[in-house]
């Protein structure tokens, strides 16, 4: 075989079937320096050195006996057999398209198709995490009995080779408490795809709420712990919206169109008004007909100085305005309002004016801050009756409406 071998080569080969090869320590023992140096001292390593050197000094050799060669043949071979890998032929559209069907049912008797997953799939929150599908679905399994989520997924996209994300908002009531909290939760999903088995292989969730993500987040803790507290929502119709995003200090609300009977007020907190919008819900209007009762009761500010204000309440979402009564009284109208989104921040306690235009000040400064556009004016809601309802465990709201929003 005319071949011409490498000097290194021949270094390997000489070192293998040398007379001193029973005796050189294996490749595992030449890691450190201190046995390196141990080698040094033995009696054989000056000749193995000058044997090695004179070897190195030859500019050539012909290889003529190839079972002498045939361990540096074999590692040839072994070098030309690696090739790179192939590329993936995932169908990553495909999966994106799974999702947006397979998702909304997370939490419903179907559930998600477990086959579209690895076996040892790692799921993280900031505070829980599994490493398999099955203490994925235990945990979904677990979130059902005890707080009867609503998924809502917003969209999913590809965001890297191996990589969908997907938004979504979920909206859990903690059943076992006796006031039912309502928990809400928004964030993204970053999955993971195994490109050998073309499943996924990684779910990490990230809520908008805070700002440490990572597995066990305190701040993540004290998050789920301060949507505890007490609120009490009234039992009625409330206007219709969907929570498109949580933060730590407001929410952000779509709003479908909603119909308001309204008046003249004076202030944001004030009565003023209130018993002739009720009146016509009691059956002081053209028909004499009595509409059941909504919550919340509105009072909109209409300019930044709040010197024009509305009383307002909410009528049920099946009228309309073709067939409701006409008011008895002049200064009384109805109106419909046609939705949009609103941010609103949430509190408790007795909503007096200075509260409640603290309360604006601090909602307009945070949405300012995030990049966001504020409309002039804005809403108290009220869903308590003062007398009835101790003020601790009120719930008022004050709300903003917003020029635009893009969950991208």
């Amino acid at each position: 075989m005319n071949q011409i071998i490498p000097q290194t080569s021949i270094v390997l080969e000489q070192m293998a079937t040398s007379r001193f090869s029973g005796n050189i320590p294996r490749p595992a023992s030449l890691r450190s320096a201190t046995n390196f140096r141990k080698l040094s001292k033995t009696s054989f390593f000056p000749s193995l050195l000058k044997q090695t050197i004179r070897i190195q000094n030859i500019p050539s050799l012909q290889t003529t006996d190839p079972k002498k060669y045939k361990w540096v043949v074999r590692l040839s071979s072994t070098v030309e057999e690696r090739s790179p890998p192939k590329p993936s032929t995932i169908d990553v559209k495909k999966l994106v398209d799974f999702l947006y069907e397979d998702l909304p049912h997370l939490f419903d008797d179907q559930g998600i198709d477990r086959t579209a997953y690895d076996e040892l799939v790692k799921f993280r929150d900031p505070i829980t995490k599994h490493d398999s599908i099955s203490g994925y679905l235990f945990n979904i399994s677990m979130l059902r009995k005890l707080f009867a989520p609503d998924f809502q997924l917003h969209w999913a996209k590809q965001t890297g080779p191996y990589e969908i994300t997907t938004r979504w908002t979920m909206v859990m009531k903690f059943i076992l408490l006796p006031w039912k909290p309502e928990l809400v939760f928004t964030g993204t999903s970053v999955m993971g795809i195994n490109p050998e088995t073309k499943k996924f292989c990684s779910h990490v969730d990230y809520w908008d709420s805070i700002e440490n993500n990572e597995y066990f987040s305190v701040e993540g803790l004290l998050d789920v712990v301060k949507q505890l507290r007490i609120y009490k929502t009234p039992e009625m119709e409330t206007p219709k919206y969907q929570i498109l995003k949580r933060t730590a200090n407001y929410e952000v609300r779509k709003y479908e169109p909603f119909i308001v009977v309204e008046t003249d007020g004076d202030k944001l907190s004030g009565s003023r008004g209130f018993n002739s919008v009720a009146g016509y819900i009691f059956g002081k209007n053209s028909a004499g007909e009595k509409i059941p009762m909504t919550t919340p009761v509105f009072t909109q500010a209409f300019d930044p100085d709040i010197s024009k204000v509305s009383v307002q309440i909410v009528l049920p979402s099946e009228k309309d305005l073709n067939s409701l009564p006409a008011p008895n009284q002049a200064e009384i109208s109805l109106r419909k309002v046609e939705g949009g989104i609103a941010a609103v921040s949430k509190f408790s306690g007795k909503p007096t004016e200075d509260i409640a235009r603290e309360k604006e000040k601090g909602l307009r400064y945070m949405l300012i801050r995030d990049g966001l556009k504020p409309k002039v004016g804005c809403l108290l809601a009220r869903y308590n009756d003062p007398g009835r309802t101790k003020s601790f465990i009120m719930r008022n709201e004050v709300l903003i409406w917003l020029e635009d929003f893009s969950l991208d």
